[in-house]
């Protein structure tokens, strides 16, 4: 080769031409796939900062381009970085060469040529190195290099101006790896969440070519509240700095917040290297449960953060880090850095709640009243219309405990004073499917020898094999305890009516017949 650019006919691909057809194996997604040629474009552009400025002035912008074609099932990314260099060609285009200088963004030698091959069998590298006189393309075809063992590749040289410099990646011939239209979305966000740290520059651009539009990263607006377990108190910024050293260059910084608005798609944590995103990109964050608990918990929904990982391996697809036999003490740690005082981000993400307001309430309020207000104009009409038999309404408040399920899931106890006189209330779930009514409750007096209060036993129980637990309790049994809190102070209620001499029954029945054959949101 002459190393003054004027001609490089060949380049060398060894030593293992078959790792190519292997790369299309590779566990990624579309979004890491595509993040590898934008590794290597902002590598490019920090490698040679400097001389880039030197040549289009101080104002100069890294922009990368990234084009999907439908019709043609291609995909292109382009940039107008420094090009690859005449002697980088050996090493840019040869599997699992690693790069002299690895502290970087392209690592494992392996990025380009892995992503591309997973992508599809044809593909090509056109490039212009800033400060050479030609453009050089390098075309791969990965089926005949396997089947003819080819180990040198033929390199075009075409005359270009020694200023120019861009590199262009096309994807050919895609079949069923070219994103469809609802990936495109996701690989979209997905690549505008990896790269923030980059896009938050003002000397990086990321340009979706299919609506021609600049990625940007919407920020997370953090939570400025006083502490729930004090709500009198200043509103604070629920944010806090995180530095855990693990020793040996292992280092967790950043910082932990809690939303202003919680998520259950996009709180967690994003897990950074070297300011690209490795773990938690968009709808996909961080959230060991250790730490955040169950999806249905408001931690789950509110907190977030954004964590430099420095020292730690991670994996050849860029995707996942390597923490070994740390695991257990990251995130043991972190979460004792979470829940320091005085900013508890743990305590406050469960305790606090958001006052509702006109505009944020509104949709859900409209879309509550338009199902239920359907549902009375289905049935409710008749079921009030009908008359009760007494043993009916026997049934539903019954003289003693005795008549209710004797088979109780969960059951509880608690003494309370009302009027000078003890209640004794016993909460019971049952599961019996052969009781027609939601809530069922008897109160009986009983009568004591050697005390002064009058001590009243109240048997609440509430069915979970009623229609209307079944509809709207929720997959994980989430509004269990709603139900049941609802459940107790209608029971309650009821029985302080029945103490002032109404009778509870009747409300109580069509309560149930309301619940079950009305409002229980059933498909007819």
């Amino acid at each position: 080769m002459d190393m003054s650019g004027r001609a490089v006919p060949r380049i060398n691909i060894r030593p293992e031409v078959s790792m190519l057809s292997v790369l299309k194996h590779l566990n990624y997604k579309a979004w890491f796939a595509v993040a590898e040629f934008i590794d290597n474009s902002i590598q490019s552009y920090l490698a040679n900062e400097d001389a880039l400025r030197a040549v289009e002035g101080p104002d100069f912008k890294l922009r990368i381009h990234i084009g999907l074609d439908a019709s043609a099932g291609r995909i292109e990314v382009s940039d107008n970085a420094a090009g690859i260099a005449l002697s980088d060609f050996p090493r840019a285009f040869r599997p699992a060469e690693v790069p002299p200088d690895r502290s970087g963004l392209s690592e494992f030698g392996m990025g380009m040529k892995a992503a591309a091959c997973w992508f599809t069998d044809l593909w090509q590298v056109r490039t212009k190195a800033l400060g050479e006189p030609v453009e050089r393309i390098v075309r791969f075809d990965i089926s005949d290099i396997v089947n003819h063992k080819t180990e040198t590749l033929l390199v075009e040289e075409v005359p270009a101006d020694h200023t120019a410099h861009y590199t262009v990646i096309t994807l050919e011939q895609l079949g069923p790896r070219f994103p469809p239209a609802r990936t495109q979305k996701k690989l979209k966000d997905h690549l505008t969440s990896i790269y923030r740290m980059f896009l938050r520059r003002n000397d990086i651009e990321l340009i979706w070519d299919v609506d021609g539009h600049t990625l940007e990263f919407a920020e997370v607006a953090i939570l400025d509240a006083p502490p729930a377990t004090n709500p009198h108190l200043p509103a604070v910024e629920w944010r806090k700095d995180v530095h855990l050293d693990f020793g040996e260059g292992r280092i967790i910084r950043g910082f932990a917040a809690l939303r202003a608005e919680g998520s259950t798609t996009h709180a967690g944590f994003a897990l950074f290297r070297r300011n690209r995103l490795i773990v938690g990109s968009d709808d996909e964050t961080f959230r060991p449960q250790d730490i955040f608990g169950n999806t249905n918990s408001y931690r789950y929904q509110r907190l977030f953060g954004e964590l430099q990982i420095e020292g730690f391996e991670v994996s050849h697809t860029k995707d996942g880090f390597k923490w070994n036999e740390l695991e257990h003490d990251v995130l043991e740690r972190l979460r004792a850095v979470l829940e320091e005082e005085p900013l508890n981000l743990l305590r406050q993400a469960e305790q606090h709640r958001t006052r509702q307001t006109r505009a944020t309430a509104k949709p859900a309020a409209q879309k509550a009243t338009e199902a239920v207000t359907t549902d009375l104009k289905k049935a409710a009409g008749e079921v009030l219309s009908a008359t009760p038999a007494a043993p009916e309404l026997e049934h539903v408040v019954p003289p003693t405990s005795g008549h209710l399920d004797s088979d109780p899931v969960s059951e509880r106890s608690v003494e309370i004073l009302v009027d000078g006189k003890r209640w004794h209330i016993t909460l019971r779930m049952t599961l019996d499917p052969s009781v027609n009514e939601w809530l069922r409750f008897s109160d009986e007096k009983v009568p004591q020898l050697f005390d002064d209060l009058e001590d009243h036993h109240l048997t609440v129980d509430v069915s979970l094999a009623h229609p209307f637990v079944e509809q709207f309790v929720g997959p994980d049994n989430e509004n269990m305890e709603l139900m049941v809190r609802f459940a107790t102070a209608i029971a309650v209620a009821l029985t302080k009516m029945k103490h002032s001499g109404a009778d509870p029954r009747l409300p109580l029945h069509y309560i149930n017949r309301l619940l079950r054959d009305s409002l229980s949101g059933k498909l007819p």
